[in-house]
């Protein structure tokens, strides 16, 4: 729990994890709480949980690391890589107390703070997934080129399906960039907010995407693809997070499918247009619609 104090006012802010009884609040996965020269956390927390508005509960504060109260208990790992000195923290806050003016813009706007960041920060992520598929694409590149491996006396790229892996990665990267030009100039044109649809698919996509070609390039490394002789592991390890990061990819599908959907009743309605509009050439012209097989005639044989 962090409590603001000013000469009028006293609210407090909790973060999703709070315990009343000891009025603690935890938040995991605080991304940057490892590196020494973290200064300062932005705490988001209910602070209006009874706002009829449920995008106005929340606030954004801002937390100074060394704040009495503050224990960083852990660090977590990501798939057994410690990712120092980032690193991901389990932190809890216990009876925080920070001055009113650490609060950004203003009660109640923690929803239109964050959601500002989060579209553009999906397109980084997505943008940076690209540049590790290419990597991936050319350490595999290099691999199936060794003079030195040549299983059954032929080199990787002569093998089965070794260069389709190659034509369907630099496909599938290519498209997957396209992807985010796309929202890219949605953004530009729009804003954050006008470009939602085409930032989710970006989200969706690229890490899916560029995890299929990094495990290409895994498996032509055999068991070295897995190991630390090569960053691919590492590679893997963290853009798999991205598939749960700002989001796991079946919110931000369940919310375009339901978008696309809005446009069910509309098409329902041109399609029958169609089909009533085709009823009406073919009367007026005096075309009779056949059916294929309605006329066969079959032996008794």
């Amino acid at each position: 729990m962090v409590t603001i104090m000013s000469s009028t006012a006293r609210y407090e802010v909790h973060t999703p994890y709070q315990d009343d009884a000891d009025a603690i609040s935890q938040k995991w996965w605080s991304s940057g709480a490892g590196d020494p020269r973290c200064k300062v956390y932005i705490v988001m927390g209910k602070s209006d949980p009874r706002n009829k508005d449920s995008y106005k509960q929340q606030s954004v504060i801002l937390v100074p690391s060394d704040a009495r109260g503050i224990t960083i208990h852990r660090m977590l790992t990501v798939y057994g890589y410690d990712d120092a000195p980032h690193g991901h923290g389990h932190i809890t806050f216990l009876n925080v107390r920070v001055p009113a003016s650490n609060l950004v813009l203003g009660e109640g706007r923690g929803f239109e703070i964050i959601q500002g960041r989060l579209g553009p920060g999906r397109i980084h992520h997505a943008m940076r997934t690209i540049g590790a598929a290419e990597r991936a694409l050319e350490w595999m590149l290099m691999r199936i080129n060794d003079p030195k491996k040549t299983p059954f006396g032929k080199q990787l790229r002569e093998h089965g399906v070794i260069l389709e892996w190659v034509a369907k990665s630099r496909i599938e990267i290519d498209a997957a960039r396209l992807v985010v030009l796309n929202a890219s100039i949605k953004i530009d044109e729009h804003g954050a907010k006008g470009a939602l649809t085409e930032i989710a698919q970006a989200k969706v996509l690229v890490p899916q995407t560029v995890l299929t070609v990094i495990d290409r390039a895994v498996q032509s490394f055999g068991g070295a693809g897995v190991s630390q002789d090569t960053p691919l592991a590492n590679m893997w390890a963290q853009i798999r997070t991205l598939r749960l990061a700002d989001g796991p990819d079946e919110v931000h599908l369940q919310q375009m499918g339901r978008n696309e959907n809005k446009r069910g009743q509309a098409v329902a309605a041109k399609i029958n247009g169609q089909r009533e509009k085709t009823e009406k050439l073919m009367e007026q012209y005096n075309v009779k619609k056949l059916e294929i097989g309605t006329n066969i005639k079959r032996s008794r044989l």
